[in-house]
């Protein structure tokens, strides 16, 4: 059975960060990519806000360009899928594509979190041409145009809010007649001028051409069928990190985060740390993704050392 002095699982900024760090310490990393490399931000266009690129940068090429670099410094980056784990044992051990077993003496989680759409194929249509998961990553775009939000919490109207310092209006579409969000996100939205909030619409279809997103599609809970004009069809409803395979052994929150000590990246298994969305509810940017590989291959190595 292959022994692997540092297991790198999955393939973002978080990962290829981690990979860059861990093969200057000589760890020897080993990093499997998993069924998106690159992770979330290859879905992506240009990135504005990543420092270093005054013009921006092309998401996929900083993706490419993290990997080479990785790779350039002797990390053995690998295509396969991690299917099961087991962290009871040591050393630990980490199943590849349902049959082939690892051994690692230390495991670097990256795996990411994905957000959550609407299942419609409209939907993915326009992913990248107007439909987007992350206002932060993608509003600059916007500005002075026509956006929506879809959803009613916390993270809803804090992108509505970001949106609103951008665009020359911003719809927030809310399934029901109440938001969910804070009292104080809430006296936030209903006090920015060019906020609308679509109250008890769900969403039927994304309108678009060659050009990318032109409007949506909505029905109000009385059967009223009405289009919106945007430029812009932002997701707000949520992310789902992949953790599910490690939460037998790692510690997670309410929502399936894995837990991390409060000053790195270790979790409470010895020997196993978590980098990126995987770990993080809150931020979710390439930049803090990619500190985070950094803190991680640097815990591993002081582990291993130890």
């Amino acid at each position: 059975m292959e022994q692997i002095k540092c297991l790198i699982i999955g393939g973002g900024p978080a990962g290829y960060t981690a990979a860059i760090y861990a093969s200057r310490a000589g760890l020897e990393p080993v990093l499997y990519e998993g069924n998106e490399p690159g992770g979330q931000l290859t879905s992506t266009t240009v990135i504005e806000n990543y420092p270093g690129f005054p013009g921006g940068v092309d998401a996929n090429k900083l993706m490419a360009d993290m990997r080479a670099q990785a790779v350039g410094l002797g990390a053995d980056i690998r295509r396969g899928v991690v299917t099961a784990v087991d962290f009871g044992v040591r050393p630990l051990k980490v199943e590849i594509d349902s049959e082939t077993w690892l051994e690692a003496l230390s495991v670097i989680i990256a795996t990411g979190a994905s957000a959550r759409y609407l299942g419609l194929e409209s939907e993915q249509k326009f992913r990248g041409m107007g439909v987007s998961a992350c206002a932060t990553c993608d509003g600059f775009f916007y500005r002075g145009k026509v956006t929506a939000v879809v959803g009613g919490g916390d993270t809803a109207c804090e992108e509505a809010t970001y949106l609103a310092g951008l665009c020359s209006k911003v719809y927030m579409i809310v399934r029901r007649d109440v938001l969910r969000a804070s009292e104080a996100m809430q006296r936030k939205v209903m006090t920015t001028p060019n906020i609308e909030i679509l109250w008890n619409c769900n969403t039927e279809e994304v309108l678009g051409d060659a050009t990318g997103v032109t409007g949506a599609r909505l029905r109000r809970k009385d059967g009223e069928v009405f289009d919106i004009s945007i430029d812009g069809f932002f997701l707000a409803i949520g992310h789902d990190p992949q953790s599910g395979i490690f939460s037998k052994w790692v510690r997670t929150d309410g929502n399936g985060y894995i837990v991390t000590d409060s000053t790195g990246a270790k979790t409470n298994v010895e020997g196993v740390f978590a980098a990126g969305d995987v770990r993080d509810p809150h931020y979710r940017q390439a930049i803090t993704a990619a500190a985070s590989g950094c803190m991680a291959a640097l815990d591993a190595e002081k582990y291993l050392k130890k």
